[in-house]
């Protein structure tokens, strides 16, 4: 049976189709050469405006009102000047050139490296948030991780710089103890060494990881642009901060977000702990608290370490006494107990009369103490009286009186801490490494972020009452008259020191601190209250 042959069109079909592939592909090819600058300056403007939606979501929401202000006032020259729009368009038109001039950008997704971190980080979690009755699991083993993660970016380095992690809706986010694992194992497999941030949004089952900047560790002590009762504790990230303070770093300045704690008649958190390990840093935030503090008020500084830190502050002007031995301590604790009973009865008196509160009242009154359970094991053995018992008063009627109480203590001492402590110092402060259950001890809450590997002194956690707990790095406040501090610091330290006013400039030995106290300690009556002399002497200066 004879064959017939194929109609020409078929015969010949693949020559006419790559002809006609042929002859679209020149057509792309021209119509791209003749569209190249639109296509060049409309890739421009995209990055242009997106690093414009960048800059506005960086700067903080206080300046935010400035900048649109700045930007309108251009706008506005612009449109007064002769020739100005078509300038304009003219110079956002050659700007949009020049940024669109490269190649479309980096890749829209992963390489196969960030991939299979992805997928083994998938992996990790899914016997976490996998259940046997979901009948469309979000997570399963061998699963899709592109459901999962929505959004994430890498560093340099192949490792993951921000990740979205979704979850199920069954998942129990509302657990401590659920929340640590999930952190745990992200930690783990995106890469240690860094400082994570967990972001949890429980109503929208999503986990926002961000990896952290190390926080300045060199701001030196300085004079801070703060109102009268707020003290600067460190700075921390512009997370969940939206003030900042311009300070000078490294020979130029630089506006940071400070961790700011309000002091006074009006604070929530009147009084304050600080907790570490040996070497944190907490002797270094007192030192910081005392120098700012001396700008409106008075410090008495009781040292029960013996390792002498705050000799720079002795003798000094709007320094009581700086306090080192047992005896010492209880005469000063005792006055400072009378001081504050002798605040409330004359504001009391005043308030009734219906006049202002004396002026020495107002003044502001701190009581620095650093690890007292080293004088209270000397007070046990000698059996004497614990020093903690005389801040019964200052902790409980200090805020009226403006008398503010700062504790800092070690880990090894925390239990030998009086309740009257734990009870009223809300405001705390935790430095060095700490495990997940003393962090929730000091703080009452476990941080959002995880520890830096190597923690330098003064860094550490702060929660202000209720709040939120806060990366903290305390200014490098060391002592001066220490042989390992380097110039820069000792002189930014000794610059903010009031003028002595000790006879012949000379650092007063303990013997002579204690020998002036015991000559100063003459009782004045005032409505049957014992003070020394020494009260009265400060109500009157």
């Amino acid at each position: 049976m004879a064959r017939r042959p194929l109609p020409r069109i078929l015969s010949n079909g693949s020559a006419h189709l790559a002809r006609s592939r042929e002859l679209a592909k020149t057509a792309a090819d021209g119509a791209t050469d003749v569209l190249h600058p639109l296509i060049t300056i409309t890739r421009g403007l995209r990055r242009l405006a997106a690093a414009g939606r960048r800059q506005w979501a960086d700067t903080p929401k206080d300046k935010r009102g400035s900048l649109f202000l700045l930007m309108a006032s251009v706008v506005l020259v612009v449109a007064l000047v002769p020739y100005g729009p078509l300038l304009a368009v003219i110079g956002l038109m050659a700007a949009a050139a020049w940024q669109g001039r490269g190649p479309a950008g980096a890749p829209t997704g992963p390489d196969e490296a960030q991939k299979q971190r992805l997928q083994s980080l998938y992996e990790a979690l899914v016997p976490y948030f996998a259940a046997a009755e979901d009948p469309e699991p979000l997570y399963a083993h061998g699963g899709d991780w592109q459901k999962a993660f929505t959004e994430y970016a890498f560093d340099g380095s192949g490792r993951v710089q921000r990740l979205e992690i979704h979850y199920p809706a069954y998942f129990t986010d509302g657990e401590a103890e659920s929340r640590a694992r999930i952190e745990r194992v992200v930690h783990s497999k995106s890469g240690r060494g860094r400082e994570y941030l967990f972001d949890w949004d429980e109503e929208g089952n999503q986990l926002t990881v961000t990896v952290l900047a190390p926080l300045p560790t060199d701001i030196a002590a300085q004079r801070f642009v703060t109102a009268p009762g707020e003290l600067v504790l460190g700075f921390t990230d512009p997370t969940h901060i939206q003030r900042t303070l311009p300070v000078e770093h490294r020979e130029e300045q630089r506006d940071v977000p400070p961790v700011v704690w309000r002091t006074g008649t009006r604070s929530t958190e009147p009084h304050l702990l600080a907790v570490g390990e040996p070497g944190s840093g907490t002797t270094t935030l007192l030192r910081s608290l005392a120098l700012q503090a001396l700008q409106y008020g008075d410090v008495l500084i009781v040292e029960g370490s013996g390792t002498d830190g705050y000799a720079c502050l002795t003798g000094r002007d709007g320094v009581l006494a700086v306090e080192c031995g047992l005896a010492g301590a209880l005469a000063g604790l005792e006055w400072a107990a009378h001081e504050t009973e002798r605040r409330l009865i004359a504001a009391n008196v005043a308030r009734q009369a219906g006049h202002p509160p004396p002026d020495d009242t107002r003044r502001p009154l701190w009581i620095l103490l650093d690890r007292p359970s080293a004088l209270g094991h000397v007070a046990a053995a000698d059996g004497g009286r614990d020093p903690q018992s005389l801040l019964r008063v200052p902790l409980r009627h200090g805020r009226p009186a403006n008398v503010t109480v700062v504790v800092a203590e070690q880990f090894d001492g925390l239990d030998t801490l009086s309740d009257a402590v734990l009870q009223h110092t809300r405001a705390r402060v935790l430095l060095g490494s700490a495990s997940p259950e003393q962090q929730e001890t000091v703080l009452g809450a476990r941080p959002r972020t995880t520890p830096t590997p190597d923690i330098p002194p003064g860094r550490g956690y702060a929660r202000l009452g209720a709040g939120p707990v806060h990366r903290l790095q305390v200014p490098a406040t060391p002592d001066p008259y220490d042989e390992a501090t380097t110039e820069s610091l000792r002189q930014a330290v000794l610059d903010l020191l009031p003028v002595r006013t000790a006879p012949g400039d000379e650092v007063p030995t303990q013997a002579d601190e204690v020998e002036l106290v015991h000559a100063e300690t003459e009782p004045v009556r005032m409505d049957k209250d014992v003070i020394p002399a020494k009260a009265a002497v400060a109500a009157e200066g």
